[in-house]
């Protein structure tokens, strides 16, 4: 058996940085996620004013309950403020979306930027949803598009329509801001994808002490704001699924702790898919163990992946090696990804010549044996992450940009090889 360290959740890490500021207090961060995106988010916190210590185990936050203040009055033109921060995001959608939703609790005037990558993501639905709440909010360049700048004097509440289609993201940021407005919020949502990642944002609302209720699709959050706490990080489930898929597939045995039945992340469940295709799972309170089948074949399957749509490719770069074809639907939200992974891994299952077709929301690979080519990551770490998977059974495998999984896990391919050796 092998046991694999993952390290901790990005998006319980990006929530938990948000909580921490928003909070009353210093709050603890412990067994942290190190990578592109959480320094991007924590170095944004920095930029905006906080207190953000960041050791290897231990990351602690001194919040602001009353939001970020910089900037000051104009003399020239009164009652205008000037510039006051900027903020550069990197690729991190976290960071793009939720820092926006913070600072306009606050007060001064504060402008954010992205990489190119993240320039080209959506976020029209949170700047129309700012907007509702009377929070002035300007688009740069793009409208629905970073960079933008948000001139924030708190925020007052009241009920506001979302549009949380394409992305939980949003949903989120409106969510953890709502303890921070005068009176609270109402979110009501009409289709809304990734339900799992709500599900984390309101324990962890809930853990650092806001009070906040979901009825069929209206969202209610009290006013009264956060409490600062000692927090322990769990493992990233998105992370752990190229290591149950590799598991899957060379017949090998490996279990992951820290994730298990009790844990936050919906990615848990790809295991379920994995089972239904012939691994043996077992799932404890804080453990999960995949063993493949001995000869590696697993059983097709048609599944619906919108709940943990981020597995998507790793579902599909282990697909070929099934027995049957494997169906994949209701994943249109992983086209405004860091690319279009639903595009991008049919292009790549294509270049190691393998049968697919696509529709807009799903895709369908037929089995094969993949040959060996270079795997075109479009800088997406979860590309690039689940094609060496298929390398493991498919010699020559390369990926154009292995540097890109520093963006969630820098040391992937160390810890791969160790996991997997003699398997390349």
């Amino acid at each position: 058996m092998t046991e694999v360290v993952i390290p901790g959740s990005k998006s319980v890490m990006a929530r938990a940085l948000f909580l921490a500021a928003a909070a009353d207090g210093v709050s603890t961060l412990r067994q942290p996620l190190a990578s592109d995106d959480t320094e991007a988010f924590a170095y944004g916190l920095r930029d905006l004013g906080y207190e953000v210590d960041l050791r290897p185990d231990v990351w602690t936050v001194t919040g602001l309950p009353h939001g970020p203040s910089a900037g000051e009055r104009s003399r020239e033109t009164p009652g205008v403020r000037s510039a006051s921060a900027s903020v550069y995001t990197r690729d991190a959608g976290t960071a793009s979306r939720f820092l926006p939703a913070l600072v306009a609790a606050g007060h001064g005037t504060f402008r954010f930027d992205a990489s190119a990558q993240m320039r080209r993501r959506p976020v029209a639905p949170l700047v129309d949803a700012l907007r509702q709440l009377g929070v002035e909010v300007s688009c740069d360049e793009t409208e629905g598009h970073l960079p933008l700048t948000v001139h924030a004097d708190g925020v007052k509440g009241g009920t506001l329509t979302l549009d949380a289609s394409l992305s939980s993201q949003f949903l989120t940021a409106l969510l953890m801001l709502g303890p921070l407005t005068t009176d609270g919020l109402v979110i009501r949502v009409g289709e809304l994808v990734s339900v799992p990642y709500i599900e984390i944002t309101l324990a962890m609302m809930r853990r650092f002490g806001a009070t906040v209720d979901w009825s069929g699709d209206t969202f209610t959050v009290a006013p009264g704001g956060y409490q600062a706490r000692d927090y322990l990080i769990e493992p990233d489930a998105s992370s752990a699924s190229y290591f149950f898929a590799a598991a899957a597939v060379t017949g090998r045995e490996v279990t992951v702790h820290g994730l298990g039945s009790e844990s936050l992340q919906g990615d848990v469940r790809f295991v379920d898919v994995l089972a239904r295709m012939g691994a043996t799972v077992r799932v404890a309170p804080e453990s999960v163990t995949v063993i493949g089948p001995e000869n590696g074949r697993l059983d097709g399957v048609t599944v619906n992946m919108r709940d943990i749509s981020d597995t998507m490719p790793t579902l599909a770069a282990i697909a070929p090696y099934a027995s049957s074809p494997v169906r994949i639907e209701d994943v249109y939200n992983t086209r405004v990804k860091e690319c279009d992974r639903l595009e991008t891994s049919a292009v790549n299952l294509r270049r190691l010549g393998i049968a697919v077709e696509t529709g807009r929301d799903w895709i369908e690979i037929q089995p094969g044996q993949p040959q060996a080519a270079e795997i075109l990551t479009e800088r997406d770490h979860r590309i690039a992450m689940s094609f060496s998977v298929t390398g493991l059974r498919t010699p020559g495998i390369t990926l154009d940009d292995p540097d890109c999984v520093k963006k969630t896990f820098p040391t992937f391919h160390s810890v791969f090889h160790s996991a997997f050796p003699g398997l390349r």
